[in-house]
């Protein structure tokens, strides 16, 4: 079936029924048109994800290989995978990134609660697309274990890296600051071809984007950081 994704036509040739439930929200109406990207498993690849995660079903199993194969394509159409929590406040989207237990989720939660018209974008896999001017946060079906995510885009307009603290403090990140924390959250293709595109778009989204790191606890006054650096608002007046 062919599914519309970051602005992609994307064929998805997959054995279980699975994923047909999974991404049915993005299915496309037209079902005849050529397509961009065309994403299948191979035998070999199904069998060492399984080894990976031998207590999952077989379907959900095909799914992540699918969605890996789906972003190994990604970077030739000026799109990339970043691992990050996106949340969109009134028409922009923000983008919280860190390592696993850095506090991502627990971060969304307190704008969600403390910062009125916040939703989610996605909560783990967003798909970012580079266009002339700025990047585009696109949701997809693939949203982590929380399953946070909407069908819905916004311009990113803004990256903040977390890291746990006793006190709260944000600044905003020098290109250099911004390029050796953000290649761990970007899926590399493993093509030379696929992994200089992705390093081109990694640059543009370093040189259009500003990034801030936020070293937090779990309060409102966290989120009050992040949210007058990223939107340039009063907290307050939100």
């Amino acid at each position: 079936m062919v599914y519309e994704l970051a602005g992609l036509r994307v064929l998805i040739k997959n054995q279980y029924a699975y994923t047909d439930k999974f991404c049915f929200k993005y299915l496309s109406d037209d079902q005849a048109s050529p397509v961009d990207i065309t994403a299948e498993v191979t035998k070999e690849e199904f069998e060492e994800e399984k080894k990976l995660s031998p207590n999952f079903s077989d379907g959900y199993i095909e799914n992540i290989c699918l969605y890996r194969s789906i972003c190994m394509q990604m970077p030739l159409f000026g799109r990339i995978l970043m691992h990050s929590s996106i949340l969109e406040y009134e028409g922009k989207a923000y983008a919280f990134l860190g390592r696993s237990g850095t506090g991502k989720s627990t971060h969304t939660k307190l704008w969600l609660k403390n910062v009125p018209n916040t939703k989610i974008v996605n909560g783990d896999k967003p798909i970012l697309a580079c266009t002339e001017d700025q990047f585009i946060a696109f949701g997809t079906p693939w949203q982590g274990k929380e399953g946070w995510g909407e069908k819905t885009s916004a311009p990113l307009c803004g990256l903040c890296f977390l890291e746990q603290a006793k006190e709260n403090s944000i600044d905003q990140l020098t290109n250099k600051e911004v390029t050796s924390r953000l290649f761990t959250q970007l899926l590399i293709p493993e093509t030379e071809e696929g992994a200089l595109a992705t390093l081109e778009l990694a640059d543009k989204l370093i040189q259009k984007t500003p990034a801030y790191l936020l070293k937090c606890d779990i309060s409102e006054e966290a989120v009050q950081k992040s949210f007058e650096a990223l939107t340039g608002k009063n907290y307050a007046e939100k």
